[in-house]
């Protein structure tokens, strides 16, 4: 065996691991397309609220 290959087939273990866990965090951290949108759509709801409250100078 070539010490090149061992090195390969060390780093391709280390990115399948990050890759599971970036998968994992996805799953247990992540928010849904329309999840995002309704917080988006409240977010700007209550901007437009509150700039309707605003006084003129």
């Amino acid at each position: 065996m070539k010490a090149g290959n061992l090195s390969k087939a060390r780093k391709e273990r280390t990115r399948a691991d990050k890759r599971a866990q970036g998968d994992a965090n996805a799953l247990k951290f992540g928010r849904t397309k329309a999840q995002k949108q309704a917080d988006m759509k409240a977010q700007l709801a209550a901007r437009t609220k509150l700039d309707g409250h605003k006084l003129d100078e």
